[in-house]
């Protein structure tokens, strides 16, 4: 049994190193076919598409871990609308209303 946890670790590290490869690829790939020729950008060597690859990531797609974050905060939410009586709907229109000035019988007053 301890044998094949021996073999998780370096396979793991090999399956990151050829997402990155692979992932990095793709992107140069696709780069260096559509941007040229419609924009006349300049063509990325692999380490440029890694890179870009890596910001997009960053920016766009984080590092993953949060996606269960937002389940979780959907269910509470829903969890809360569920158990909210009929009032609590309209009062806090109500507030909000106040809160941020708006008011619904001043759009349809008849002097607009």
């Amino acid at each position: 049994m301890r044998w094949k946890w021996i073999f998780i670790p370096p396979l793991a590290i090999l399956a990151m190193v050829l997402f990155a490869f692979v992932g990095g690829e793709i992107v140069m790939h696709l780069w260096n076919w559509l941007l040229p020729p419609l924009f006349d950008w300049r063509r990325l060597s692999f380490w440029q598409a890694l890179g870009l690859l890596v910001l997009c990531r960053i920016l766009f797609g984080g590092f993953g871990g949060h996606r269960s974050g937002r389940r979780n905060f959907r269910h509470r939410i829903r969890e809360r609308c569920g158990q909210t009586t009929p009032e609590e709907p309209e009062r806090f229109r109500q507030r909000m209303r106040e809160r941020f000035g708006f008011s619904p019988s001043a759009s349809e007053s008849p002097g607009q």
